[in-house]
């Protein structure tokens, strides 16, 4: 007889990522993806990071090799600390107001640790970064949906809610470039947010992986930027504007915050990652960042605009798409009588893939849309991948209708 295995009742609530099973599906095969956030691997400063490597191991190799501080190196910090001063318009920053962590979504996993009850309510927008809904669905939480437009959360909406839940802990938020759609939030939406928000118990989860890749219109403050009263946790990472596989993020937050951040990093794994850390300080010391993220920005700005034009050209009237002004994401919405999820079988008949819109949606599942990442496939496919993707379509509405 097989032996029992007796799982906790919280891991019931988690799925395996819908993404990263048909990244699995699409690996090694001649599957255009369009599934996955993956930044474009010829992007990578593959030669400045080998040279910056070696001058590490060379002059700080016995400490870089070594244990660290939990809170993550203080060189590192400091200029995280800058950049957020410079490039995003948060003052007042002090180390006591910033923690490593493995990858933001480790910060995430955080969040969910050290704030979330059993039911207690969060709100999301709709719909959301799929993992995060496994996150906070990891810890119990009840997942409270707070309905969109094109500008982003609806602030009527999420007034209601907080009429109806003023208990709710914190609002998760991808304000700029969102994940999975593509949209942001102007300034006006966003001073409305945080006015929405003042006199209330609720904390802002501000998660801002994509905010650096803007390929067209001005920067918008960060949520961090406009508050005064210490309720927003700011999520930052390395991932997007250096490399994904240094799973190096930070956290910004009130001290007091940050210091229960600490805690649960060392109950987690102890430090982040020294190595990296000291790679990714040395980086930003002796090479210009800025460049090089403008050479991301001119790589997936123009693969963005190739994407929208093949969308125009190829697909049925009946199908709408976000325009994102920045991020790695745009959203495409079919007519309501489409799943997604069939949909993607016969996609993957034609050789691309996608993710479907239902993970994104925490309770109210709509089934008739799906995201497209554009970052990762070079211009040829990405035409031949839109091309299959309405030729797939029209086939699936010829079987269906």
């Amino acid at each position: 007889m097989k032996f029992q295995v007796n799982y906790a009742d919280r891991f019931n609530n988690m799925e395996p990522s819908a993404i990263r099973e048909i990244l699995k599906l699409a690996n090694g095969s001649d599957i255009i993806s369009f599934a996955g956030g993956l930044p474009a691997p010829e992007v990578f400063p593959k030669g400045k990071i080998s040279w910056v490597s070696a001058k590490v191991l060379e002059e700080y190799g016995q400490s870089a090799l070594q244990y660290s501080n939990t809170e993550g190196l203080t060189a590192l910090r400091k200029q995280i600390i800058g950049r957020m001063e410079t490039k995003m318009g948060v003052s007042g920053l002090t180390l006591d107001n910033i923690a490593m962590v493995s990858g933001s979504q480790q910060g995430l996993d955080f969040v969910g640790k050290i704030f979330c009850n059993k039911g207690d309510v969060v709100f999301v927008e709709k719909p959301t970064y799929l993992a995060a809904i496994n996150t906070f669905h990891s810890y119990e939480a009840r997942i409270v949906e707070i309905e969109m437009d094109e500008d982003g959360i609806i602030i009527e909406d999420l007034k209601k809610k907080l009429a109806i839940y003023p208990e709710a802990k914190f609002l998760y938020t991808i304000p700029d470039f969102q994940n999975p759609t593509g949209i942001s939030m102007p300034l006006y939406r966003k001073i409305q947010l945080m006015d929405a928000v003042r006199g209330t118990s609720l904390m802002i989860i501000e998660d801002s992986p994509y905010t650096e890749l803007r390929y067209e219109g001005s920067r918008t403050p960060t949520l961090l930027s406009l508050d005064d009263e210490g309720r927003v946790i700011y999520l930052g990472t390395f991932s997007k504007i250096l490399a994904p596989g240094f799973r190096l993020g930070w956290m910004i937050a009130d001290k007091e915050i940050i210091s229960r951040v600490i805690i649960a990093k060392q109950a987690a794994d102890l430090q982040p990652n020294t190595l990296t850390q000291y790679i990714a300080s040395e980086f930003l010391d002796v090479t210009d960042i800025e460049e090089h993220i403008k050479e991301i920005i001119k790589v997936y700005g123009h693969r963005r605009d190739v994407m929208l034009k093949c969308l125009e050209k190829y697909m049925p009237k009946e199908v709408s798409w976000t325009h994102p002004n920045g991020g790695l994401f745009l959203w495409i919405t079919f007519p309501t009588n489409v799943d997604s999820q069939e949909l993607l079988k016969e996609c993957i008949k034609h050789k691309v893939a996608f993710v479907p819109g239902e993970p994104f949606y925490a309770n109210e599942i709509e089934k008739n849309h799906c995201r497209v990442n554009f970052s990762f496939v070079d211009d040829k496919r990405l035409e031949e991948g839109v091309r299959n993707m309405a030729l797939a379509f029209k086939e699936y509405l010829a079987k269906t209708s």
